[in-house]
């Protein structure tokens, strides 16, 4: 996550309580005992098995969180993440495999507006790549709860997928006007490696309305929380525009952490506006790299 912080330019705010008072919301494959989210968890619901209490069986959730809020407690802060001072809400719309159905995440979508004023939830983060559905109605259903989920005042920041870099490769829900879409760039980071994540991020339509994907982030080999830590290393790099997400999602809760009274429509203006433009096609791009320094000063 150093290499993270200084590539979208981050401002380094007041210490590891960056964040703190503000609830992100994650649907994803749970979250498991890490010890750098120990106390972070506010809220857990179990849409795939019915378990009551916390867990993650895949891993990605627990990666996602980490780069969200992880305290970075078992290196030292070297690992922690964007916002550690935030908390968090998290729904398993994910199996141990990282599948998921159309109906658990809708379910999930429900439950964030059911508990979106006990909890305070600021932003939602969907790392959950939601390809093409054969049955238009699910994809049109999914979209429409999304966008409710909007409405009720929650910024929604969904990634933009890895199925490009064709054009209109965005995720089905990455293409709503009313969520904050991220794709991912790694910079001069891995420039010559055709594993980068620019080789696959989603991309939107290069005429089309809305235009997509909103924003980018770095999303290779991000160093977070293994939920295996105590079998093996407490952090583990993945990839994908899944870890470019939580990148902007913790930067958005750094922007209400500054800014406890600002709307979900001015943090989306402020995100975008305060990107740095890396001068590439919009439909990689959008409005281009996060820009932390900027979006709190």
């Amino acid at each position: 996550m150093q290499r993270v912080r200084k590539q979208i330019d981050f401002f380094p705010g007041n210490g590891l309580e960056e964040g703190e008072g503000v609830t992100v919301a994650v649907l994803d494959s749970g979250v498991g005992r890490h010890p750098d989210l120990a106390g972070k968890i506010r809220g857990f619901r179990d849409f795939v098995g019915g378990r009551e209490l916390p867990y993650d069986d895949n891993g990605h959730g627990t990666h996602v969180c980490g780069i969200l809020c992880g305290s970075g407690a078992l290196s030292g802060g070297k690992y922690r993440g964007m916002a550690p001072g935030a908390g968090l809400v998290v729904g398993k719309v994910l199996d141990k495999n990282g599948d998921g159905s159309t109906e658990a995440m809708l379910s999930g979508l429900d439950w964030i507006l059911e508990v979106r004023e006990r909890y305070r939830i600021r932003v939602l983060n969907i790392s959950v790549g939601i390809g093409e559905l054969q049955e238009k109605t699910k994809e049109q259903a999914l979209r429409d709860k999304v966008e409710q989920v909007w409405d009720s005042g929650i910024l929604v920041v969904c990634a933009a997928g890895n199925k490009g870099p064709g054009d209109g490769s965005i995720s089905a829900v990455g293409g709503s006007g009313k969520v904050v879409t991220v794709g991912c760039y790694d910079g001069d980071y891995r420039r010559d490696d055709p594993g980068r994540c620019a080789a696959y991020s989603g991309r939107g339509e290069r005429n089309g309305s809305p235009r997509k994907p909103d924003i980018v982030a770095p999303g290779t080999d991000i160093m977070s929380c293994n939920v295996n830590y105590h079998k093996r290393n407490p952090y583990i790099p993945k990839c994908g525009t899944s870890m470019a997400t939580p990148v902007v999602s913790g930067a958005a809760a750094l922007a209400f952490w500054r800014n406890p009274w600002m709307s979900h429509e001015e943090c989306r203006q402020r995100l975008l506006f305060t990107a740095t433009d890396l001068h590439l096609p919009w439909n990689q791009q959008g409005w281009g790299l996060v820009n932390v320094r900027r979006l709190l000063s």
